[in-house]
């Protein structure tokens, strides 16, 4: 990938990644809403912090000025996006999460991580 110094490339709202990843973390939030009070500041904070921090890291990606800065930050937001996947298993065991729910988000998350590593694959 060419640098974008002085460039006008697409926004990283028109990335599929980052669509996906958006919609992921407003499920997470309305999720984590109907956890137990005594959660709020323990996995209902981690979960949504680690579920903003995918698109976060996609958007400021997006507008940094090679593809190996932008490869950087999508490494981060798949950091991010496997944070969470543990964090749905561990409110699973922990039986804040039904199973099924559990199979329903993790699929959703490792399904962002594959777009995320397709993605970065094409960049140089």
């Amino acid at each position: 990938m060419q640098p974008f110094l002085g460039e006008i490339r697409p926004s990283y709202e028109s990335l599929l990644i980052w669509q996906r990843s958006m919609d992921f973390s407003v499920r997470i939030y309305q999720i984590t809403k109907k956890f137990p009070v005594e959660e709020r500041y323990g996995l209902v904070s981690q979960m949504r912090r680690a579920s903003v921090s995918v698109p976060s890291n996609i958007a400021e990606g997006r507008y940094r000025s090679t593809g190996k800065d932008f490869r950087k930050f999508l490494f981060h937001a798949l950091g991010s996006a496997a944070e969470l996947d543990t964090q749905i298993c561990l409110a699973t065991k922990c039986e804040i999460l039904s199973k099924e729910y559990e199979k329903d988000l993790r699929g959703e998350i490792q399904e962002i991580m594959k777009m995320i590593n397709a993605f970065t694959a094409t960049l140089t």
